[in-house]
């Protein structure tokens, strides 16, 4: 009988329908053992001879941000429980922190997540953050307590490339040891992609431009600028918004009137991207917005409403659809989890799987991990196979464009600047 329902439990857990600390709490209720667990393939944590082993994660959970963070932890998720299910000495969970406040991300509150994270000694390595200016209060963090933090999502190039300023984020301007990485390509790459493609493809030849006078907004939008003035467009105005600004009714009736052929927007949703396009058709914009990473996501199309159709968005990484080695994990995202990935999930997964595997590999001990993870070269990823190049960033650099039809952000463009 005992078995039996072991079998049982274990099935349901393996396909996701229960977590497993259900699946324990269950088996405690029937009276089933660890060693009927352990005989049927599962190592529960404190089961004899395994270590409990903590994956710290920092992103935005809540809020209008929530659309961005919650599918980048699911691919985390993922990642803890399919290494779990390999058995071995270790038990890996995870310790998720939320840096949005009121719904907006906050680098005081992403700094203070890391901190915490960083005294859990259970903690090995770090998945996070999403925002680029919540990277630049953590990195420090990281830095001084010498833990692997990898990001899916942050762009900036000013995170890791010295001639774009990194080494002000280090004591004395020096780096003492490579311990921040990045699975996604960086913005100075982005930018040029979202004004060629803009020029090019969209034939606009002038050219507005916003920014929330955010670290990733005003990044972003000043490598838009430089690009696009470059290969011979006409760029009319460059302004930065207010932050909480909620009306833009009056720029954009000034753009209005200095008759761009399209829009950018260098920021993300909950900082205007959203509104903007909504707001847009009111003055009589009727041409295209075209904006980075931090507007392809749901929240987007559902604060735009219908004047979403005709927006473009560069991001910073391939579509995992694209890729055949990602196709067994958007089939198991989707049966897992219900819904179709986001555009970091798949990310958020690698991430996740490049400590894990460094764990298994040498040990949870956080220099080693750290040592491990600066010296990869060559990793089999879903995403393809990669290498970190001397400041950490990953050498799979992909830049994607989408375009919303029918209020769906759909493929349109990607350019691999791998070579």
């Amino acid at each position: 009988m005992g078995d039996r329902e072991a079998r049982e439990l274990l099935q349901a857990f393996e396909a996701g329908k229960i977590s497993r600390r259900d699946l324990l709490a269950r088996a405690a209720a029937l009276g089933l053992s660890l060693g009927v667990l352990g005989g049927l393939g599962l190592r529960p944590a404190g089961a004899a001879g395994m270590t409990e082993v903590k994956i710290g994660v920092d992103l935005p959970m809540s809020g209008g941000e929530a659309p961005n963070g919650v599918p980048t932890n699911n691919g985390v998720t993922m990642a803890i429980e399919e290494t779990n299910k390999l058995g071995g000495s270790y038990h890996f969970s995870e310790s998720l922190k939320d840096d949005a406040v009121n719904g907006v991300h906050d680098p005081a509150q992403g700094a203070k997540n890391m901190q915490e994270l960083i005294s859990d000694t259970a903690v090995v390595g770090i998945v996070g953050n999403f925002n680029s200016n919540v990277a630049q209060a953590c990195i420090p963090l990281t830095s001084a307590a010498g833990i692997v933090q990898i990001s899916p999502a942050q762009t900036n190039p000013g995170l890791t490339k010295p001639a774009f300023g990194a080494l002000k984020l280090y004591p004395n301007g020096q780096r003492p040891k490579i311990t921040y990485f990045r699975v996604c390509a960086t913005d100075d790459l982005q930018g040029p992609v979202a004004a060629d493609y803009a020029y090019r493809k969209l034939n606009a030849h002038k050219l507005a431009i916003l920014d929330d006078q955010e670290t990733y907004g005003k990044g972003i939008a000043d490598q838009v600028e430089m690009e696009f003035k470059k290969i011979g467009g006409q760029v009319l105005s460059h302004d930065g918004i207010p932050k909480g600004t909620q009306d833009f009714h009056a720029i954009l009736t000034k753009i209005k009137a200095e008759g761009p052929d399209a829009v950018f927007f260098g920021g993300v949703t909950t900082t205007g991207g959203g509104l903007i396009r909504k707001q847009m058709p009111d003055v009589g914009l009727s041409i295209p917005l075209v904006g980075g990473d931090g507007i392809v996501e749901d929240e987007f199309l559902k604060v735009a409403g219908d004047a979403a159709n005709g927006a473009y968005g560069t991001v910073a990484a391939i579509d995992a659809t694209k890729v055949p080695t990602a196709q067994a994990f958007i089939t198991a995202y989707k049966a897992r989890f219900n819904d179709d990935p986001g555009a970091y999930s798949a990310n958020g997964y690698v991430c996740a799987k490049i400590i894990l595997d460094a764990v298994r590999a040498v040990g949870a001990d956080r220099e080693k991990v750290r040592a491990h993870i600066a010296a990869l070269r060559n990793y089999p990823s879903i995403l393809g196979t990669f290498s970190f190049d001397q400041n950490g960033d990953t050498t799979n650099r992909i830049i994607t464009v989408y375009a919303v039809k029918d209020n769906k952000w759909t493929w349109a463009d990607q350019v691999n600047f791998s070579a």
